[in-house]
């Protein structure tokens, strides 16, 4: 009886296939440390092949912890971390390393669109906003600066649309990447006059077929099956691009709501739902996501500010990195132990954090490569625990400038990703917001998000709305009410926020510009 979906989420940590049965109840799950690289200063990419075996030996592992699995296997939908360009040659041969989204090289070149008029037609089409991250600036960056890159190419991929090819060998990609990257929201499907203006009418041709997982699938191959130990001709499903996966899984899909979706993981994704393209919100800055979601005339729409979690990384490793000068070691779970008594031993003194610390700068709500992380208003006063309360104020405030582009903040908000465990991060966003705060027991839900897709494509479920009463209704736990003192307070910070950021931007240019002049000179001697 085939009465499992594996849904393998590829993500920017960790690579895991997750096994499902058919009413969404989690039954095992396997996983391995995602391995990528730095590039000089902004390059970020990852090796294709290793991702590869990495994900088809987190299936073998599966079939470890399940008896009979290959038997039992009813469909397997992929996911993985979303922008990024995955190149390979006509023979399906890796070329080069996949640049990932934490790739900032493309970010003058996204500058210079930005600055172009047509860049107005561009977004209307999209529905998002141009960012480093994403497929056709880095394209468009490689073909100016390092043609040779693009030599022997066929096709580009995501990582998602990688893993796919390499289950089914058929080159595709899904509606949501492809349509905030190079198509029109609307109508689903590639748009000249976008790939006209990111100036890369000649590499058209590279573009993979948009292949739609929640309609259609492909057998696993027989070279697939042979490395994983599954069953030949078995489904594959290709899913949406995580963050649609993640929102699915997590409660996103609620019509007749006012309930927003966030993913705290690495970086931080802030949504809602858009029912109808005509419920889309464009903005004036020309920014944010608008992707297509596995439903018909459902779209969430988002704003991604590009470093969550990687702010709280820092400031322990600060911590880590002090001790360690004394002789002390402490892993980053340890220190986490410690960041609760932090919060707590706070002031309540005014610091901002302006969290962008990723060299890839920022992309929402606004988009500036250079953008820097930096305190604002530190005193002799201020301690580590002001500093990590900060960081973590922080984080919760540039969630609320992400949800403020997109209308009225909303009075609901589903938490998910790794920081969703935090209780003092889930008081400190909730409030931040003025919103309730719920998150789910399920843990896995951009897995779980890929083998809804599935189950739906498959026909276990006639509709997405059917499968949600199963998958996730059950798992969601009661709301956390905002706490309406720490409300007040934040309320009161949040302009100063925006203030902070708006006036240190000419700094972050200033510099980005020195820094580059140095390593010129660098590189000249």
């Amino acid at each position: 009886m085939r009465d499992i979906l594996i849904g393998i989420d590829a993500g920017t940590s960790v690579i895991k296939s997750v096994a499902f049965d058919l009413t969404g109840r989690q039954i095992a799950t396997a996983a391995l440390p995602n391995a990528y690289e730095a590039v000089g200063r902004a390059g970020s990419v990852q090796d294709l092949d290793r991702t590869w075996a990495d994900a088809a030996t987190t299936l073998k592992q599966l079939s470890d912890k399940i008896e009979n699995l290959a038997g039992r296997v009813a469909a397997i939908a992929v996911t993985g971390q979303g922008d990024g360009t995955w190149m390979i040659d006509k023979a399906g041969v890796p070329v080069g390393k996949g640049w990932l989204w934490l790739d900032a090289r493309a970010g003058e070149t996204v500058e210079r669109l930005r600055a172009d008029s047509g860049d107005i037609a561009r977004f209307e089409s999209t529905g998002s906003g141009l960012a480093a991250c994403q497929q056709g600036p880095q394209l468009r960056w490689m073909r100016d600066h390092a043609p040779e890159m693009l030599s022997g190419v066929a096709t580009t991929f995501h990582c998602k649309d990688w893993l796919y090819f390499k289950l089914t060998g058929k080159r595709a990609t899904d509606p949501s990447e492809a349509n905030f990257s190079f198509g029109n929201f609307r109508s689903r499907s590639y748009s000249d006059d976008v790939i006209r203006f990111l100036g890369l009418e000649k590499l058209k041709h590279v573009l993979p077929e948009i292949v739609d997982g929640a309609a259609t699938h492909h057998p696993l191959s027989a070279e697939a099956a042979g490395i994983t130990g599954l069953t030949e001709g078995t489904p594959i499903v290709l899913g949406y691009v995580d963050v649609v996966c993640t929102a699915l899984g997590a409660g996103l899909y609620d019509p007749g709501t006012d309930t927003g979706c966030s993913i705290i993981g690495s970086t931080g994704m802030h949504m809602r739902l858009a029912n109808g393209a005509d419920d889309v919100r464009l903005n004036r800055d020309l920014t944010g996501y608008t992707m297509c979601m596995p439903i018909p005339g459902a779209y969430a729409q988002m704003q991604s500010n590009m470093a969550a979690t990687l702010n709280i990384d820092w400031i322990l490793s600060l911590a880590s990195g002090l001790l360690k000068g004394m002789g002390v070691e402490k892993s980053k779970s340890e220190l986490l132990a410690f960041v609760d008594g932090w919060l707590a031993d706070a002031k309540d003194t005014p610091l901002i954090f302006q969290p962008y610390i990723s060299e890839a700068g920022e992309r929402g709500p606004f988009v500036d490569a250079t953008a820097r992380a930096s305190f604002v208003g530190l005193s002799i006063t201020h301690g580590f625990p002001d500093m990590v309360k900060a960081v973590f104020d922080g984080l919760a405030m540039a969630a609320r400038d992400c949800y403020a582009e997109m209308g009225p903040l909303p009075g609901r908000i589903r938490l998910t990703g790794g920081a969703a465990r935090s209780a003092s991060l889930r008081r400190i966003l909730g409030a931040a917001l003025g919103a309730s705060v719920q998150t789910s027991e399920r843990e896995e839900a951009g897995a779980a998000g890929a083998a809804m897709i599935a189950a739906v494509s498959l026909g276990i479920y006639p509709s997405m709305a059917d499968c949600l009463g199963d998958w996730v209704t059950p798992y969601q736990r009661p709301a956390e009410a905002a706490d309406p003192a720490l409300a007040c307070r934040y309320n009161e910070l949040f302009p100063t926020y925006q203030q902070s950021r708006t006036a240190l931007r000419p700094v972050w240019h200033a510099l980005s510009q020195g820094a580059a002049a140095g390593t010129q000179q660098e590189t000249s001697k």
